[in-house]
């Protein structure tokens, strides 16, 4: 029976995948070569079925727990019987049993010298089952075990890709901690935050709520405030994916309580058990191609070939371990007892962007003969935010330090500022720490802006020019005060 047509996966990259395991993976064969490729899935198969690190309970996407059983089923296998302890796919806590049917078998549709190897299941081609080794990437959020050829997964991206763009949607891919929400293991929580255990929400209502203690994780989850309305209005122009640092567990317990319904990521969910590289992440397991994938995250270092997608996202500290874990020895927000601002906080200002590169792309770009790509429109929008200022700097970097190297000079540049080395009538601003210093007491003089290094970094994070009179130097200011943030080295 074809699980295709019953399957409730919505996403065409899913679909795609769907359709090319039920057109192929059927295809078996009763010859004796073919006999042991068969005990050999059907060994690997069922000892896998008893491993919590291959297989989620039933609590997992619907979509990923039904391709993990197509792959284990299907795979030279064309009979084989589906138990599942539960309530069919809505079931809890069900782990899928495998039971393998070997006398019988579909005529193969294609022999092992014809076949293109498209892609393997542990060594087993998934096509034709002979023993082969595919270069490609590997799709460890669907099995650690499968692997698809560099050439079947280009063709997947084209057509999701062309898919979603035909339904005016682009690709973004979300980091989880520090950028949606903050997290901490019970015993790290300090007596100040003890008041916490009488404010938090039913785990029932995740829909609503924001702040859940999980203790059979022996952990407490805030989400970030304007959460749930940032992912409501995103999922209107992106298909979405989770990519997290964090291990699959814990990565499908947070998909949870941001989408309680399913409505969002579905089998889309990536975690450090995934990924080819430890701790680096890419897109080789996001179905879209790159000319159409934005990417918010707090950490830019971890995405070294994708950074031109990415859109830097200021870190949520809610719980003082968050802040004691990047050397901050200032007060969390859950120790101050507040929050940020929904409407002025750092969803609400990347929204924005977000809503401003998606009409630029499609409306703006839509008569546009060359390929569009989102990456130049985000360089464009970027570019915007502090375009018409020209900067000078004032003991702001290490002496004989190149300015031009500085992360806080590129930041600036990338914003759209021209930035100098000297002073002359065009400069705008002057970004210093101390107001006694030469630049400084010129740009005083000659009525110019005179600014602290953080008004850059919240126009880096906010994507746009910050009231000057908030971040005016003082010349009662500690110089302590001043610093850049974390992100700023």
């Amino acid at each position: 029976m074809s699980l295709v047509a019953d399957s409730p996966v919505s996403s065409s990259g899913s679909d795609d995948f769907a359709e090319f395991l039920d057109g192929h993976l059927d295809a078996g064969s009763e010859n004796e070569d073919d006999g042991e490729a068969k005990r050999e899935v059907a060994s690997s198969s069922s000892s896998s079925s008893s491993s919590e690190e291959e297989f989620e309970d039933d609590d997992q996407p619907v979509s990923k727990r039904y391709y993990s059983e197509q792959l284990i089923c299907r795979t030279k296998i064309p009979e084989a019987e589906i138990v599942q302890n539960g309530d069919g796919l809505e079931g809890s806590a069900s782990h899928v049993i495998v039971k393998q049917n070997l006398e019988t078998s579909s005529s193969a549709s294609v022999s092992k010298n014809e076949c293109a190897h498209p892609g393997s299941f542990g060594k087993l081609c998934v096509r034709c089952g002979a023993q082969v080794e595919v270069a490609g990437v590997s799709f460890g959020n669907i099995h650690k075990e499968i692997l698809f050829g560099n050439a079947e997964v280009a063709r997947w991206r084209d057509t999701d890709t062309k898919s979603v763009l035909c339904r005016r949607k682009l690709y973004l891919v979300l980091d989880l901690d520090h950028t949606l929400l903050n997290s901490t293991h019970l015993k790290h929580m300090v007596p100040e935050e003890d008041y916490l255990n009488n404010q938090i929400d039913s785990i029932q209502d995740c829909q609503n709520g924001s702040l859940f203690r999980l203790s059979f994780m022996n952990m407490m989850t805030k989400l970030r405030p304007y959460v749930h309305t940032f992912l409501k209005e995103a999922s209107q122009m992106f298909e979405m994916y989770i990519y997290t640092m964090g291990d699959k567990a814990y990565a499908l317990e947070m998909a949870k309580l941001l989408d309680p319904r399913n409505e969002y990521f579905h089998a889309k969910v990536i975690s450090r058990n995934d990924g080819a590289q430890r701790h680096q992440k890419s897109l080789d397991m996001v179905l879209g191609d790159e000319s159409a994938v934005l990417i918010l995250d707090d950490t830019e270092h971890v995405w070294p070939s994708h950074r031109d997608n990415l859109i830097l996202m200021e870190r949520y500290h809610f719980f003082a371990s968050s802040c004691q874990q990047f050397g901050f020895g200032c007060h969390s927000l859950s120790q101050l007892k507040s929050d940020e601002s929904e409407p002025e906080g750092a969803l609400a200002a990347v929204l924005s962007v977000l809503r401003r590169v998606h009409h630029i792309f499609f409306n703006e770009l839509a008569g546009q003969t060359g390929r569009r790509d989102v990456r130049q429109v985000l360089n464009t929008v970027r570019k915007d935010v502090l375009k018409g200022c020209r900067i000078v700097f004032s003991r702001v970097f290490p002496s004989k330090f190149p300015a031009e190297s500085h992360p806080l000079w590129k930041m600036a540049v990338n914003l759209g500022a021209t930035c100098a080395t000297e002073v002359d009538p065009t400069v705008t601003h002057v970004v210093a720490m101390d107001p006694g210093t030469k630049k400084s007491r010129w740009a005083l003089e000659k009525d110019k802006f005179l600014v602290l290094p953080r008004w850059i970094d919240g126009a880096n994070y906010l994507w746009q020019r910050l009231p000057e009179e908030n971040f005016l130097v003082k010349s009662n200011e500690p110089k302590a005060e001043a610093k850049v943030k974390d992100s700023v080295v």
